[in-house]
């Protein structure tokens, strides 16, 4: 059950936010006052332990803050994204909830922009919200719980935060069958002190350590000599008690489009042993996954992150389909995507699109008008998630709407995400790096 709502406290005045290291997208005409349930920051002391809660829904934030201060936490209160930002790196807090559906910058953009800043990065978010869990698996989040929720869900959160929090030392678990790789990962993930790596051989023997301890994060060899690597992923992945477990994939294995669907589930890191960064991509992979404090982090770890959080980095050389019938529209999003070393093919209908995405199985990403002529992007979309190649492509629908029941047609229909017009420039950059980093 719920738990019930408390007595409200008075409500303050949210102090003004103060625009981080990214761009924010335009205030929107209308937009509602923003709020904060009063909260513990007057009362803040050095050594105390602080939660910040950034959540829209006042009544949902009064229960978190009630239920922090039981658990020992001071409680500190966001109503929208931007001021979470602002909060966040302001007060240093502990650990953070985190809604997706916030006024002015969304959670999943909050999540991106709170990993790529080195001073907010080691701090575990925990998504709290009744949006699907696909991105956080790969940007980082520390945990989902998807509402409505019950004060046993709750429970589980404080109790998983308070645990981490507890011990300064992370716990990661490498199952690699090669002795000299097995060695050599140990020795480079664990370097800077504050990581502990156990190092096992087998699936059975990876099993038997998670029957026996509690990880931070797994890293995975495929090439196992007594089980399948995909199968040992989706037997801990199913588990309930492992549902938020961070997991790497680092194998020489070459994978299938079957392969990576099935992996993509459960995990949001596929590193293949053959590509040239790969040890590197593993060291900032896992120390996003770990929450290492940058302090700790060796240099090579810290020169991975950056490059990780260079924002142009997952553009370079990604390839877009754009499905607009207004040739406008496709040459001024062409020259912004181009800008950012991205490759764009285009179709004016949606037929075109799908004769297009046969001619380039390469297409990282599609941008689909809806209104369009002939084919609409609904039908459109709906046509290319028949294909069972199509299934995990990122489609992020483009409608002259922004009404909720809109958003929840596209999504319907297919699509990964949504995107109103006018196009926020800043607002697509976000989603598109999302999608084709996810």
């Amino acid at each position: 059950p719920t738990p019930p709502p408390l007595a409200p406290p008075p409500l303050v005045s949210e102090p003004q936010a103060h625009v981080l290291d990214a761009a924010l997208p335009p205030q929107v005409e209308g937009a509602h006052t923003p709020v904060v349930v009063e909260d513990d920051r007057e009362l803040i002391r050095e050594g105390d332990r602080t939660l910040l809660i950034i959540e829209d829904d006042l009544k949902f934030a009064r229960i978190m803050v009630q239920m922090a201060r039981e658990k020992g936490f001071k409680a500190l209160v966001a109503t929208r994204g931007d001021s979470g930002l602002s909060m966040a790196h302001e007060y240093q807090p502990d650990a953070i909830t985190l809604d997706i559906q916030l006024p002015v910058v969304d959670g999943w953009s909050v999540l991106d922009r709170l990993k790529r800043n080195p001073r907010t990065r080691h701090i575990p978010v925990h998504i709290i919200s009744v949006m699907d869990k696909h991105l956080g698996n790969t940007q980082g989040a520390f945990g989902y719980l998807t509402k409505p929720v019950s004060k046993e869900g709750l429970e589980r959160v404080f109790g998983q935060l308070s645990r981490f929090l507890e011990r300064r030392e992370r716990r990661l678990l490498v199952i690699e069958d090669d002795d000299v790789q097995r060695s050599s990962l140990t020795q480079l993930l664990s370097d800077g002190g504050d990581v502990a790596v156990t190092a096992v051989a087998s699936g059975q023997e990876a099993l038997q350590k998670l029957e026996e301890n509690e990880y931070d994060c797994l890293v995975i060899d495929l090439l196992l000599p007594d089980m399948d690597g995909i199968k040992l992923v989706e037997e801990v992945k199913t588990q309930q008690r492992f549902r938020d477990l961070p997991i790497v994939v680092y194998t020489g294995r070459e994978l299938t489009p079957k392969d990576e669907a099935r992996l993509r589930r459960y995990t949001g890191s596929v590193i293949l042993k053959s590509g040239a960064k790969s040890p590197d991509q593993l060291l900032s992979d896992t120390a996003l996954f770990l929450h290492r404090l940058d302090e700790n982090l060796p240099a090579r770890a810290r020169a991975a992150l950056a490059q990780r959080n260079d924002q142009d980095a997952p553009l370079a050389s990604r390839k877009v389909l754009l499905v607009d019938d207004d040739m406008r529209n496709i040459f001024a999003l062409t020259s912004v995507l181009e800008n950012h070393s991205m490759q764009v093919v285009f179709a004016e209908n949606g037929r075109a699109a799908i004769e297009m995405l046969g001619q380039h199985p390469d297409v990282d990403v599609v941008l689909m008008d809806v209104m369009m002529p002939e084919m609409d992007g609904y039908e459109t979309m709906r046509a290319i998630r028949k294909d069972p190649k199509y299934a995990s492509l990122p489609i992020i629908a483009v409608t002259a709407k922004a009404l909720k029941d809109d958003r929840e047609k596209c999504m319907a229909a297919g699509a990964s995400d949504y995107l109103p017009k006018p196009v926020d420039t800043d607002k697509l950059l976000e989603l598109v790096r999302l999608w084709v980093s996810a």
